[in-house]
């Protein structure tokens, strides 16, 4: 007479421990299986499955057959509730293994073993106390939007969403186009009519109303980073112009600031303009010395 099957949690000769399900000649070896295995052993099914869903081992996508075929059987053959079984037992047997052999040096043979396994799960009922734990677990996560059952799905709490944003950003706007500025009342903001004032005031300074330049101001100012930038400059055609200038003196005076690319250029040019300049004194100065050189040893052939 046959002994218990402890490998499947079951103490008893000849008790029926639960629903299994396995799969045959596996073309893996065993310890590979078993470390997904160890992954899902005790776990709820949809806890189970969901962590063999995200596994990143090749075993786990065979895992999870078998388990979905334990289940189904629980389902069909025993008329278990899914949601109410839970991985009472999950193990790897080794299977057959194929002698393969690779030519190495001096005539030797290397020997090549191609394991093979058979995966086993047990799925059982939870019993009542830990099912109303997994239960209450389950409802609180549903109650707080994070499963669909009660909402209709991730999908549609996120379309959910979506709509009640939409719909609060088409009232603000509304609300900005209904709002009268021409009256006057105590605690109102009016920062944006100040600063409109503001631009105005600025010398040579044009609001940009369009992407269009206005004639004769060519220079986009930026109120964000506070800096222009002139036409040709590197991102003049990337800056969004919120004031157009017709100087860079103008520009600078009304408190914006070249980029850092168009700061190295003028300092670039002013340097070479330099060196150009210290070229030509020295020359100059080569060619003096040089004359009067020549005037001296005139002179004292002279002498």
């Amino acid at each position: 007479m046959t002994g218990p099957k402890l490998n499947e949690k079951s103490f008893v000769a000849g008790e029926r421990s639960g629903t299994k399900a396995s799969a045959l000649y596996i073309r893996s070896s065993a310890w590979k299986a078993r470390v997904v295995l160890d992954l899902i052993r005790d776990l709820p099914v949809r806890n189970a499955d969901e962590v063999l869903q995200f596994c990143d081992r090749d075993a786990a996508t065979v895992v999870r057959k078998v388990l979905a075929s334990a289940v189904a059987n629980a389902q069909h053959n025993d008329e278990q509730d899914p949601e109410e079984l839970y991985v009472k037992a999950c193990f790897a047997d080794e299977g057959p293994t194929m002698k393969r052999f690779t030519p190495r040096a001096r005539g030797r043979a290397g020997a090549i073993k191609k394991r093979s396994c058979h995966i086993t799960i047990v799925v059982a009922r939870l019993d009542d106390r830990r099912l109303e734990v997994v239960q209450a677990r389950e409802a609180k996560r549903t109650a707080a939007g994070r499963r669909g059952a009660a909402v209709g799905g991730t999908a549609a709490s996120r379309k959910a969403r979506v709509d009640r944003s939409r719909q609060r950003a088409q009232g603000l706007k509304a609300g900005d186009a209904g709002h009268d500025h021409d009256h006057d009342h105590a605690g109102h903001d009016h920062d944006h009519d100040a600063a409109e004032v503001a631009v105005q005031s600025f010398v040579g300074a044009v609001p940009a109303d369009t992407d269009q330049a206005p004639e004769g101001y060519e220079i986009k100012g930026n109120a964000q980073s506070m800096l222009y930038h002139e036409p040709g400059s590197r991102y003049y055609g990337q800056t969004k112009a919120e004031y157009w200038f017709d100087t860079v003196e103008n520009a600078e005076a009304a408190g914006f600031s070249a980029p850092g690319s168009q700061k190295n250029d003028a300092d670039e040019s002013s340097d070479e303009d330099d060196s150009v300049t210290a070229g030509a004194e020295g020359s100059a100065s080569d060619e003096a010395q040089s004359d009067a050189g020549e005037s001296a040893a005139d002179a004292k052939e002279d002498n």
